[in-house]
């Protein structure tokens, strides 16, 4: 069986590659058959949510499994290219980089949290409803902020 962390790891990974395509396909049409650029602005505005929210759960993943900061950055790095989240997330499961549950959840170690980023995250892992509004919440947020700052410069 395969963990919850595991699961929704491989979910937001997938996903992530998932827009990627889309983007890609509405970049085609776009300016290689310039013949309409609603792709972009549809796949473009799902792939950026997405990417958000893989960089979100990568971070609680991180967190939870005590990655090393290179795992950690490469985790988030994998992100830019497009379909590297595939490639990243089947190297952390091939090295059982992500643990068979939430290390910080009720059930799993006890008092393991020992640094404020630890206890925050222990403190959503003991409230999943709570921690799935606080992932919404914290993705709109920042996909405001995104939306605030502007697509990024064509040169």
């Amino acid at each position: 069986m395969t963990s919850p962390a595991l699961s929704l790891y491989r979910f937001v990974a997938r996903s992530e590659a998932v827009t990627w395509a889309l983007l890609i396909v509405g970049m085609v049409l776009k300016y290689g058959t310039k013949t309409t650029d609603l792709g972009v602005r549809i796949a473009g505005m799902l792939h950026g949510v997405v990417f958000i929210a893989f960089i979100v759960v990568t971070a609680a993943v991180w967190i939870d499994n005590r990655w090393s900061v290179k795992r950690g950055l490469l985790g988030m790095a994998s992100a830019v290219p497009p379909f590297f989240t595939l490639l990243f997330e089947a190297n952390a499961e091939k090295h059982r980089a992500i643990a068979p549950r939430w290390r910080l959840a009720p059930s799993g170690e006890p008092q393991t949290a020992s640094s404020a980023p630890e206890r925050a995250l222990a403190e959503l892992l003991a409230r999943p409803g709570v921690a799935v509004l606080v992932l919404v919440v914290l993705v709109a947020a920042l996909t405001a902020v995104a939306l605030l700052v502007g697509p990024p410069a064509s040169s």
